[in-house]
């Protein structure tokens, strides 16, 4: 039933008809102002991008593939890479030291995180540069005992090798957090289910913790890999080639700032996005459990609108 509004001194009238009734849509003029001032301001970036003569696109053009360039690149890449793994590694053992009920391992696993997260990265990568001045030689033997192996601190500790430790070493107290943080998150019953089947230590948490653990690991842990990717143009202070030092090689031989920057920025962001998709990918694997049914990918997506497109189309 529907009261509809009668003429102006007439009693209302009631009708049982709801098909009378005019369904209004709701206006909002002010989101087609907004979306209309964001894309002129779009339309203004993009134009500037293409008529300024400063971005230099054909300068950008040559060295985007360059020789020099591509090297670098990979020179960037293993240094993520290794650092990524490990930084993780030393990372899951000292995420076990604050979990674990020894005292000892606590204190240790702790001062640790403390020191690292302290000191700023570049002086931890300068500290390992440079640590020939503090040790000229480094042995492998019994403690207090006999040497085995005497090396040459400088023929050992390369620029590339304290760069990947002190990366390493920084990243380890990071991400000791971030998976300790992970195992916590995971509801205390979850523990007691695991126990209560009998099952060993190592398929409790294999099989049981470990996967809905990975729910909070894995953001965060992305979140620092792709740091850590970044980060490493603070290498360049060490005078080891990775991307953006070369990036820096040749703009100051060549004066071409701008379009030498946009390389740089652009290689980071190709990769960045990668590692993002390499991520959700990931993520949605650890997410089976946690949801009745996946979402479908965004490539699942496109093939249902063009399947859904072509069904229209033959269908008139």
């Amino acid at each position: 039933m529907s009261i509809l509004a009668a003429p102006p001194g007439k009693p209302e009238a009631v009708t049982d008809d709801d098909g009378t009734l005019t369904v209004v849509r709701t206006r909002h003029p002010w989101r087609w102002v907004t979306g209309g001032i964001a894309l002129v301001l779009v339309a203004q970036f993009v134009h500037g991008l293409a008529t300024n003569p400063g971005w230099d696109w054909s300068t950008f053009a040559d060295y985007l593939t360059a020789a020099s360039v591509l090297a670098a690149l990979k020179v960037t890449l293993e240094l993520t890479m290794w650092g990524t793994l490990l930084g993780f590694f030393l990372g899951i053992w000292l995420a076990a030291g604050r979990l674990s009920k020894s005292p000892v391992l606590q204190v240790i696993s702790w001062t640790y995180i403390w020191a690292f997260r302290s000191i700023p990265l570049i002086v931890q990568l300068l500290f390992w540069f440079n640590l020939a001045y503090l040790y000229q030689s480094v042995s492998l033997g019994i403690p207090f005992g006999p040497e085995f192996v005497r090396f040459d601190t400088n023929n050992v500790i390369s620029g590339f090798t304290a760069a990947v430790i002190g990366l390493a070493l920084h990243q380890a107290a990071y991400s000791a957090e971030i998976i300790r943080a992970g195992i916590i998150s995971v509801d205390q019953g979850q523990w007691e289910a695991a126990k209560a089947l009998g099952l060993p230590w190592r398929r409790q948490f294999f099989t049981v913790i470990g996967p809905q653990a990975m729910r909070g690991i894995l953001p965060n842990a992305a979140n620092e890999v792709i740091s850590l990717f970044k980060g490493t143009s603070i290498v360049s202070t060490m005078a080891i080639a990775e991307l953006f030092y070369q990036v820096q090689v040749i703009f100051g031989r060549n004066g071409r700032v701008v379009p030498l920057l946009m390389v740089a920025t652009v290689w980071y962001i190709v990769l960045t996005t990668v590692l993002n998709v390499v991520q959700y990918y990931v993520e949605r694997h650890y997410a089976q459990g946690s949801v009745r049914e996946l979402p479908p990918t965004p490539w699942q997506r496109a093939r249902g609108a063009y399947a859904d497109i072509r069904a229209k189309a033959a269908a008139r």
